[in-house]
């Protein structure tokens, strides 16, 4: 009986060893660095329900967040929406003492940062700042700090819509699936542009051989995601509503589809804002803010292109970005208008979603981010 008791005893201290923890990261436009900026919350995994962990003040509008491959530190856009102060700052996240401790900040060489991406080597962080749209490149230390940046690359050119595309405005910075080659929406250019990323180098940024796919005019591309299987490439564009679709092959984008992120009624002031796909690589998700406030659900074929299933009401005002966790199961909105947190239970065969759990109330939340330790 004793030996059967033990036996239980180290089944039991062994589960509880292997246990993981999913945690979900949120910035926020707190418009003060005395207030809380960003918040860490533990994900319940069975019924949704998001716990407060930690949070973090001293930092102002923290816009968008990024977690470095290992998990262990957390780069965030700081000074967001501020004149001449853009700046990048780092934090450490240790899941067993559940703290998130600041280590630095660096100038963005730009204002207004609103994307980060890190390098899958852990060393390496670039920026996308929007208003006067550059792109800035920053080691990073084995300690997680962020070293001065060394390249900057400014744009210039707009396109056809005067109030919104008289210059350059880069929405984000994402890296390819092999991290060779760095993909930079251009909002005001109507561009996505392409750069050449050589980690080895000191200053590893070159212009592709193709160094920009132009999307269609007016269009204004923010968010590019990758299919899992790094054959396909999805770009959501704020003002035409719509998802454009490419076929990626070595730092090269071929358009294949465009379709709209809206139902037939809604034909103008579109506010698209942010594209997911599931890791199962079946269904593609795009959230619309303005009148809208949904988000759309689409099939992805084998050829990857996209087939509309329906969309779903996101039950916040302004649905900026969105994550899916690793396991596909939850889909986390974050509302930066209404100031709320949304859970959704995702249906893995139809793509549908369900809210699970408590709206959560986080004063201007403005980026997710999710992961299991």
């Amino acid at each position: 009986m004793k030996k059967t008791v033990s036996a239980i005893l180290v089944f039991l201290t062994g589960l509880q060893l292997c246990a993981q923890n999913t945690y979900v990261f949120f910035g926020s436009f707190n418009h003060n660095k005395e207030t809380e900026g960003i918040y860490v919350y533990e994900l319940d995994t069975l019924k949704g329900k998001l716990s407060k962990i930690t949070s973090v003040t001293g930092i102002l509008n923290p816009s968008f967040l990024t977690l470095s491959q290992d998990g262990k530190y957390i780069f965030a856009c700081t000074e967001s929406k501020t004149k001449n102060a853009g700046s990048v700052s780092s934090f450490e996240f240790d899941p067993g003492k559940k703290s998130l401790s600041f280590i630095n900040s660096q100038k963005t060489g730009g204002e207004n940062p609103v994307y980060l991406a890190a390098h899958k080597n852990g060393k390496w962080l670039i920026n996308g700042n929007y208003t006067e749209g550059s792109v800035s490149v920053y080691p990073i230390s084995e300690n997680g700090m962020i070293q001065p940046g060394i390249q900057n690359f400014q744009f210039s050119e707009g396109s056809v819509n005067p109030g919104r595309q008289d210059r350059a405005h880069i929405h984000s910075t994402v890296f390819s699936p092999d991290f060779k080659y760095v993909f930079l929406p251009d909002l005001g250019a109507d561009k996505i542009r392409a750069y050449q990323f050589e980690a080895d180098k000191k200053e590893p940024l070159t212009e592709a051989e193709k160094p920009f796919t132009p999307t269609y005019l007016g269009s204004g591309p923010r968010h590019f995601a990758f299919h899992p299987n790094g054959k396909f490439a999805y770009c959501i564009e704020e003002m035409g509503g719509a998802v454009s679709v490419y076929r990626y092959d070595n730092g090269k984008l071929d358009p294949v589809q465009r379709i709209n992120t809206h139902p037939g009624q809604f034909k103008n002031n579109f506010e698209s804002s942010d594209v997911h796909i599931s890791p199962d690589g079946h269904y593609l998700y795009a959230s619309n803010r303005g009148n809208e406030n949904n988000i759309a659900i689409f099939s992805i074929s084998d050829d990857g292109t996209l087939k509309t299933v329906g969309y779903q009401s996101t039950k916040g005002k302004h649905p900026r970005t969105f994550t899916i966790d690793s396991t596909g199961r939850f889909l986390i909105v974050t509302h930066p208008v209404s100031g709320t947190v949304v859970v959704f239970k995702r249906n893995a065969e139809t793509g549908l979603l369900k809210k699970v759990g408590r709206k959560l109330k986080l004063n201007g939340v403005s980026t997710v981010q999710v992961r299991k330790y």
